[in-house]
């Protein structure tokens, strides 16, 4: 992911204080509005003179905002939610409820940055329904990096044509921390209903440690006996870890 960009300024140097010597505290300073920037540097203007990879995330972000709040400007704004969910994954996965916590984003904004994120993950799923998805490598590529920074267990389902190519992805179960209780019949349901050929089930562990549990291995034999009988192949059972 892009880093967000530090905020450009100037400061003097300031001598050091003396070892008894307290330090006083100083108010933050409000940002300029973005009318008040240098032309070159405000985001709409910038987008439409040099194109839309000329911008950092967070002017990306505060274009989706529009303005911001007293004091802050909606690039201000942008890097606190940044700051606050530590990336374009993290905030991709925050409901209205949650944007709306943040200050100065109302029920508005919060529905324009919900559904950019949610535009941008169908895409990624547009690209991958060209594929052939048949590997782990694939799979990861699909919901790897969401699903790696939950911090509860999630179980999904993902749904293939005869061609192995993407119809659907869905969500059969979301647990505890540590575990995601699906019956067989809740996991192949969405493959009945889609007429899916093959399914791939994963889920993750918050743990981040990927290596198969007892309980994880006897899903995947159930699994494999459900799959049989219902004439649907059950091409993997891929865990997702989290970075260490």
């Amino acid at each position: 992911m892009a880093n967000a960009c530090p905020e450009l300024a100037e400061w003097l140097p300031r001598p050091a204080p003396l070892m008894n010597e307290s330090r006083p505290s100083t108010p933050d300073v409000p940002s300029l509005k973005i009318s008040e920037m240098p032309q070159g540097e405000r985001p709409r203007e910038k987008l439409l003179a040099r194109g839309a990879n000329a911008l950092v995330d967070p002017e990306l972000i505060a274009l989706l905002l529009g303005t911001g709040v007293p004091g802050a400007n909606a690039i201000v704004v942008a890097r606190q939610l940044l700051g606050k969910y530590k990336s374009l994954s993290g905030l991709s996965r925050c409901t209205v409820k949650e944007f709306r916590e943040i200050r100065g984003i109302g029920e508005a904004k919060a529905i324009h940055l919900v559904a950019a994120f949610q535009l941008g993950h169908r895409l990624a799923n547009e690209r991958l329904s060209r594929q052939k998805v048949d590997s782990p490598e694939l799979v990861y590529d699909l919901v790897g990096p969401e699903m790696r920074a939950l911090h509860k267990e999630s179980l999904r389902v993902i749904l293939l044509d005869t061609r192995y190519h993407l119809i659907s992805t869905s969500e059969v179960s979301h647990g505890s921390v540590n575990e995601s209780i699906a019956h067989p019949r809740d996991i192949f349901r969405p493959a009945l209903i889609a007429s899916a050929y093959a399914v791939i089930v994963v889920h993750n562990h918050p743990s981040g440690d990927p290596s198969p549990s007892q309980s994880d291995h006897s899903l995947t034999r159930r699994l494999g006996e459900a799959a049989e009988l219902l004439q649907i192949k059950l091409l993997d059972h891929v865990i997702i870890g989290a970075p260490a």
